[in-house]
């Protein structure tokens, strides 16, 4: 009896300790190397976006930014938050969801329309030139990516305000692009933190 009861709790321990070691140990180990190789390490660490050397915020997490003077913004802009106080922005970060309004909702249909008429007072052009993703919520509120349209609408106040040429700022715009995936999957998107980074490193380097 006593010799059946150590042989299996013997057997328990080395499996215990095997196992410990597997899914403790070799495990982790194997998803760490495999998340540090070449082209991975970045997704790994966040996809932080760094500036002068320094973090700078991640090219996965929009991050709406706020302009000290709201009549002379520097800045491109991020898709409105359903998070945010009021229709446009910013959101918190520190939530990530959606608004959950359906297609016909009032209140939904109240905020695009409050939303289009705010877009198109900065941007100074017709409210119905405002892209429609300009004006919708994404679905986690944090959405570092626009349209090509959506950024094309922006150029000209950021240019202004910035002191910068067109054409410059339009070269920026196309070097923050990304293209359809796989040629052909999805939409080209505009990521606005690494646009915003860009835009700034102009200015200084002006």
């Amino acid at each position: 009896m006593l010799t059946t009861l150590w042989r299996q709790t013997a057997t328990g321990l080395r499996l215990l300790i095997l196992l410990t070691v597997l899914c403790g140990v070799v495990y982790p180990l194997a998803v760490w190397g495999v998340a540090h190789l070449p082209g991975l390490s970045g997704r790994a660490e966040g996809s932080v976006v760094t500036a002068g050397g320094a973090p700078a915020g991640s090219s996965l997490i929009g991050v709406d930014p706020v302009a000290a003077d709201p009549n002379n913004d520097p800045f491109f802009h991020t898709r409105p938050s359903a998070t945010a106080q009021d229709v446009l922005g910013p959101g918190d970060t520190t939530t990530s969801g959606g608004s959950n309004l359906a297609g016909d909702s009032t209140k939904l249909l109240q905020q695009v329309a409050q939303r289009r008429a705010a877009i198109a007072a900065r941007e100074g052009v017709a409210p119905e030139q405002v892209p429609p993703d300009a004006v919708t919520a994404s679905a986690s509120g944090l959405d570092p990516d626009i349209s090509p349209a959506y950024a094309a609408l922006q150029v000209p106040r950021v240019a202004r305000v910035n002191g910068l040429p067109v054409g410059r700022v339009q070269a920026l715009v196309a070097e923050a692009t990304d293209g359809r995936a796989l040629g052909f999957l999805g939409e080209p998107t505009v990521n606005v933190t690494e646009l915003n980074l860009a835009v700034q490193h102009a200015v200084s380097g002006k």
